[in-house]
């Protein structure tokens, strides 16, 4: 049995296409994987069957779970049996035919494979495997003609090759900005839309975790405030169970990334709002003068160093740590800030030489993110380490120092903490 399909039809470059919309049940039926309609090797073939990875299984997730699911189109090529167009013929007020609306015919011995798709189609199969009520949802296509000569192949090779070349994935900033079901990017927008925490520019917008040297207003970046935020989630999850793509409950912190999948219930929403409130409020309390919108921020960051929740490079560790903290001790943010000595939140204290701050070349040291969590872990109660973590930090240090006696980086450590006189 055919499919007759209302389609436009329309040519860019090379191509002659056909847009229309098929249901999820004839995309099942209809669409096959790549066979050998791109390469005459198996090898080569097979290479691009196995380039499909379980992003298919969210897909199909997301068909199975979002009421406001949308696809793009998928395009699909199309050779062999006997596919008909006719033009139904439509004259606008100057007695012109410019539409170029009519219907497709598709006998059904068509061979049409996607693309552009691969994933999603895969997705929409998987999910009509335990949700049959998906099967008369439709999702737009778009058919272009292919043949299995050498020419015909090259053509489509190019064009599967461009479409995912080409093919950008959402930028962490637009996730920030737009996304309706990452509920950190949501509390995080909340924070910036409907709060007075950040006004004047103490969240910079930049495509990475750098802040210039002359910026003298920004606390943070946009990708550093999400970061920050995304590990505060930690807090809220840590006890509940998470299931991933395939069924199994997901552990570690890779819970995070497969919670923000999907947009949970209001009431957890407005905790995970509320928490991230809590956080930066007590952040900006502790800084004096950072409420001011007027007021600049030099004291905080500049040549000389800077205070660690103005930058980057160590304000993620510190979330980290914090939010651990909170795990086993869960007093109020401001009150376990406040338990840290103050001088040791300053980067060009002598323990975060050549971790956080090159006190020679007045720079940032990258790569110790790591680090800067656990001593920070370690400043506030050590016993919430384990002994592995305690003997990472003594081992980096050692070499940090140039010490090679453990005890006598232990009693250095301390007593720089305490607050004693080394140098």
């Amino acid at each position: 049995m055919g499919l007759k399909l209302p389609a436009i039809r329309s040519k860019m470059g090379i191509w002659v296409y056909y847009v229309s919309s098929m249901n999820f049940s004839e995309v099942s039926k209809y669409v096959k994987p790549i066979d050998d309609e791109l390469h005459k090797s198996d090898m080569l073939s097979g290479m691009i069957q196995r380039s499909i990875t379980d992003n298919y299984k969210s897909i199909a997730s997301y068909l199975e779970t979002q009421e406001e699911r949308f696809f793009n189109a998928l395009i699909l090529a199309v050779y062999d049996g006997r596919p008909v167009w006719n033009e139904v013929q439509l004259e606008d007020s100057n007695g012109e035919d410019n539409y170029n609306l009519g219907l497709i015919t598709l006998s059904g011995e068509e061979k049409i494979f996607p693309v552009d798709g691969q994933h999603r189609v895969a997705g929409i199969k998987k999910a009509l495997e335990t949700h049959e009520e998906l099967a008369d949802e439709r999702v737009p296509v778009i058919f272009v003609g292919h043949s299995k000569d050498e020419v015909g192949m090259q053509r489509a090779r190019r064009m599967f090759s461009t479409l995912n070349r080409y093919a950008k994935p959402v930028s962490l900033r637009d996730i920030i900005a737009l996304d309706e079901d990452d509920v950190v990017a949501i509390a995080s927008r909340e924070l910036l839309d409907n709060t007075d925490l950040f006004p004047n520019g103490r969240i910079l917008d930049s495509k990475n975790k750098s802040i210039p040297a002359n910026n003298i207003m920004a606390l943070t970046n946009i990708i550093t405030y999400y970061e920050c935020n995304k590990e505060l989630l930690w807090y809220k999850i840590k006890d509940i169970v998470v299931y991933g793509m395939d069924g199994n409950a997901v552990r570690g912190r890779s819970k995070i990334t497969e919670y923000i999948r999907h947009r949970p219930p209001d009431k957890i929403i407005y905790e995970v709002i509320s928490d991230c409130r809590e956080f930066w409020t007590a952040i900006i309390d502790a800084c004096p003068g950072t409420k001011d919108a007027n007021v600049t921020i030099e004291k905080y960051r500049n040549g000389d160093g800077g205070h660690l929740f103005f930058r980057p490079i160590s304000l993620v560790p510190f979330a980290r740590a914090i939010t651990r903290i909170k795990s086993v001790n869960p007093k109020p943010y401001n009150e376990i800030i406040a338990s840290f000595p103050r001088e040791l939140l300053w980067i060009q204290n002598r323990l975060w030489k050549r971790i956080i701050w090159d006190d020679v070349l007045k720079k940032m040291v990258m790569g110790n993110s790591k680090l800067i969590e656990l001593i920070l872990l370690y400043i506030y109660d050590r016993n919430i380490l384990t002994e592995a973590e305690s003997y990472k930090i003594i081992r980096e240090l050692q070499s940090n120092w140039n010490i090679n006696d453990e005890n006598e980086v232990k009693e250095r450590l301390n007593g720089i903490i305490m607050g004693e006189e080394y140098v």
